[in-house]
């Protein structure tokens, strides 16, 4: 099965990053304004991208400030089963931070789509941390 990988250093402290992928406000500032999540193991977070896609989200494990994972239990029918994983690092005056999305069942032009956006996405989110400003998903802006 086919899985996307992307790693990246962060300027910020681990607690800073977890909580960007935690909080349902950490996750406005990065990924989409129009979220709704809980810090909460079995919780179901809710992400909408305007009217053409959402996903929801389990929250399957929460290692605070090392670890997150995400069960994806509906949305687009490539991303349902799929695992998400944060694994976040304390480095020297920074954070590393190893992003997985797994299991997809082919490589398709979707799967290459998402490549890429969880790409920009991670820098907002590496943007968002270091600086107090990310570049979400906002309904209103066509060109995200």
């Amino acid at each position: 099965m086919p899985n996307i990988r992307h790693v990246l250093i962060i300027d910020a402290p681990p607690e800073s990053v977890y909580q960007a992928i935690t909080t349902e406000m950490g996750i406005k500032n990065w990924w989409t304004t129009e979220a709704n999540a809980k810090a909460e193991v079995g919780y179901i977070n809710e992400h909408r991208f305007g009217d053409k896609y959402f996903n929801k989200m389990k929250i399957t494990k929460l290692q605070s400030p090392t670890h997150v994972a995400w069960k994806c239990v509906d949305g687009d029918h490539e991303w349902i089963g799929t695992d998400l994983s944060f694994d976040i690092e304390k480095g020297n005056g920074n954070t590393m931070l190893r992003f997985s999305h797994l299991n997809w069942k082919e490589e398709s032009e979707f799967y290459g789509f998402c490549n890429h956006h969880w790409g920009r996405y991670l820098d907002s989110m590496k943007s968002y941390c270091e600086t107090g400003k990310g570049t979400p998903f906002v309904p209103d802006e066509q060109n995200n």
